[in-house]
C-alpha cells in the first residue's frame, strides 16, 4: 500500500488530460461545425436585413459560448497544480457569478445593435 501511495501519478494525469480533452473537445468541434453550417445557410439569404439579423443572433450566442468554454477549459485543464491560485478563484467566480449575469447583457446588446442598424 505504501508503494502505491508513493508511486508516480503521471499516467493518471495524462489519462485525466486525455479524457478532459475528449469531453471538452467534442462539444467544441460540434459547435464549430454547426456554426459553419449556419454561416453557409445565412449567406444564402437574399436580403441584407435577414443576414444582419441572423449574424447578430449568431454573434451573441458565439460570444457567450466562447466565454463559457474559454474559462471552463482554463479551469479544468490545469494539471499538476497542488494549490489554488488567485487566478483559479477568479475563474471560478467568473464562471459562477459574472458569466450568467453577462448573458442577458450580451443578448440584449445584440438585439439593441440590430434595431439601431
Amino acid at each position: 500500500l505504501f508503494q502505491l501511495s508513493c508511486s508516480s501519478t503521471q499516467l493518471n494525469e495524462l489519462l485525466l488530460f486525455a479524457v478532459g480533452f475528449i469531453m471538452a473537445g467534442t462539444p467544441v468541434v460540434l459547435t464549430i461545425s454547426s456554426y459553419i453550417h449556419v454561416a453557409a445557410a445565412v449567406l444564402r439569404i437574399c436580403s441584407a436585413e435577414g443576414r444582419k439579423k441572423a449574424f447578430s443572433t449568431c454573434s451573441s450566442h458565439l460570444t457567450v459560448v466562447c466565454l463559457f468554454y474559454g474559462t471552463g477549459i482554463f479551469s479544468c485543464m490545469r494539471l499538476g497544480s497542488e494549490e489554488t491560485s488567485d487566478k483559479d478563484k477568479g475563474v471560478g467566480i467568473f464562471n459562477t457569478v459574472i458569466n450568467p449575469k453577462l448573458n442577458p447583457l450580451i443578448y440584449g446588446l445584440g438585439n439593441l445593435m440590430f434595431r439601431v442598424l
